[in-house]
C-alpha cells in the first residue's frame, strides 16, 4: 500500500534474520533485509521478505542506503555498531539497533537531536532490557543503592570442552572476556578485569551457574545514579576458568605476531577456529534467561524490585531463544516510532524511555500515557513480549535484609 512504511534491517545473521521475519510477521510495513551474503538472504527471499546485497561496512554507502527507508534497523557486528549509527543519523532517518558497540553512543546524541531522529540503541536483552528494568526500578524509588544483572544464553544440553555455543559472531563474544569490567561500587565507576569474581548462583528453571563480571553496564553508568551496580554474565560452571587460560595465553590478543613467514592476529586464528564450536545447529535447544534486582528506599521503606525473564528454543517457529529476546525488543522499539508512539529526536537507550525526566525535556510523543504513568513504556514492552511468547515476571516487596 501507498501509505505503508519501508523498513530495512541491517544484517542478518541469526538475530537480525529474526528482526527481520517478526517485523514482516508484525505487518504494517514493507520490510528489506540487507546483508552482503546473498545465501544469508535467499530463505529471507522465499519468505516473501524483500532484500538488498549491500557492503554494510561502508558507511558512505550507508548513507544512501538509509535514505531509502523510514527507519533502519541495526544488527550487525559490534565493530559496525557506532560507524552505522552516525551513518543513520546522517542520513536523517530513525534508527533502532541491538549492536554492542564498544564506543559511547551518547556521543551522536547532539547529532540525532540537530537531524531531528529518534536512535533506540542497545535495545536488545541486556544491554536492552536489562536497561529498561533498572530505569524502571529507578523510577519508582527514591535512590538505588544496589543493582544487580545476571544474564546468560546457553545451550541446554552441556557438550565437552566449551559447555557453550553462541548466536553471535565469536569475536563478539570473546570482546566481553577481554574488556574491563566497568562497575560501580560506593557511588564511584571502578573498573575490574572481565572474567573476574566468579561466583556460583542458583537461579529457578535453570539451577547453578557461575556468574562473573563483564563490561555490560554501559550506559546505565552514567544515566541512573547508584551505591552500588554490576553486571554478570552466565555460564555453566567451569566457563570462566577456561577462557581465562586461552585469554591469559595470549589466544585473544589483537596484535599481529610473526609465524614463519605468515603474520597472524591471534584473535583471529582463534575466532575462526571457535566458530564451528560455538555455533548452533539447526534445531539445537538452547534458553536464555535475565534476572535483574534493585533494592532502595521507596516513600521511607526499603524495597527490592526482581525482574525475571527465561525463554527457551520455540520449536514452533524454529526460533532461537537468544535471537527473540535480543530481536524483539529493538521491533518492539521500532514500531513504538513508526506508531508516533516514540517521537523524540535524540540517542536513547532503553532506560531513558523511562526516566523521570529524559534529556532534553520531555516531548510530544514521549510515550506517555494519558496520565503521565512512567509505567506506561514499560508495560508496553512486557505486554508487547508477551504477546510473543516472551514472559517477563516482575514483583515489587519490602525488603529488610
Amino acid at each position: 500500500m501507498a501509505d505503508e512504511k519501508k523498513a530495512i534491517v541491517l544484517g542478518c545473521g541469526l538475530v537480525g534474520a529474526t528482526i527481520a521475519r517478526e517485523l514482516f510477521r508484525s505487518g504494517g510495513c514493507v520490510v528489506t533485509a540487507a546483508d552482503i551474503s546473498e545465501n544469508r538472504l535467499e530463505r529471507l527471499a522465499a519468505e516473501g521478505i524483500r532484500t538488498r546485497v549491500a557492503d554494510l561496512g561502508n558507511p558512505e554507502k550507508l548513507v544512501g542506503i538509509a535514505r531509502d527507508y523510514d527507519i533502519v534497523l541495526g544488527a550487525l557486528p559490534s565493530r559496525f555498531g557506532f560507524q552505522t549509527l552516525r551513518a543513520v543519523i546522517e542520513a536523517g532517518r530513525p534508527y533502532c539497533d541491538i549492536s554492542f558497540m564498544p564506543e559511547d553512543a551518547m556521543e551522536l546524541d547532539a547529532a540525532a537531536r540537530k537531524n531531528g531522529v529518534p536512535a533506540i540503541v542497545d535495545c536488545g536483552v541486556s544491554p536492552g532490557l536489562s536497561n529498561l528494568m533498572v530505569g524502571f526500578a529507578h523510577a519508582q524509588l527514591d535512590s538505588v543503592e544496589d543493582a544487580l544483572i545476571l544474564v546468560g544464553g546457553l545451550p541446554k544440553t552441556r557438550r565437552w570442552p566449551f559447555e557453550y555455543k553462541a548466536p553471535f559472531a565469536p569475536a563478539d563474544v570473546i570482546e566481553e572476556y577481554t574488556r574491563p569490567a566497568r562497575l560501580i561500587e560506593n557511588g564511584k565507576v571502578v573498573e575490574k578485569d572481565a572474567l573476574s569474581e566468579p561466583e556460583l548462583i542458583d537461579l529457578p528453571r535453570v539451577g547453578t551457574l557461575e556468574g562473573f563480571n563483564t563490561d555490560g553496564l554501559r550506559s546505565l553508568l552514567t544515566t541512573v545514579q547508584a551505591d552500588n551496580m554490576r553486571e554478570k554474565t552466565l555460564r555453566y560452571p567451569g566457563h570462566a576458568a577456561l577462557m581465562r587460560v586461552l585469554r591469559e595465553t595470549g589466544y585473544f590478543d589483537k596484535n599481529s605476531i610473526q609465524i614463519g613467514d605468515q603474520t597472524v592476529r591471534p584473535i583471529d586464528v582463534t575466532s575462526k577456529l571457535l566458530f564451528p564450536k560455538w555455533t548452533y545447529t539447526d534445531g539445537e535447544e538452547e534458553f536464555t534467561v535475565l534476572r535483574v534486582v534493585v533494592i532502595g528506599p521507596k516513600e521511607g521503606r526499603r524495597t527490592r524490585y526482581t525482574f525475571d525473564l527465561y525463554d527457551e528454543y520455540n520449536r514452533k517457529r524454529g526460533e532461537s531463544s537468544m535471537a527473540r529476546t535480543t530481536g524483539f525488543p529493538c521491533v518492539i522499539a521500532a514500531r513504538m516510532i513508526l506508531s508516533g508512539r516514540w517521537t523524540q529526536p535524540g540517542v536513547f537507550p532503553p532506560e531513558r524511555l523511562v526516566a523521570r525526566e529524559p534529556a532534553g525535556g520531555v516531548a510530544s510523543g514521549r510515550g506517555l500515557d494519558s496520565s503521565g504513568s512512567l509505567r506506561a513504556n514499560f508495560d508496553h514492552f512486557v505486554d508487547e513480549l508477551k504477546r510473543r511468547d516472551v514472559m517477563i515476571e516482575w514483583s515489587a516487596e519490602p525488603y529488610d535484609a
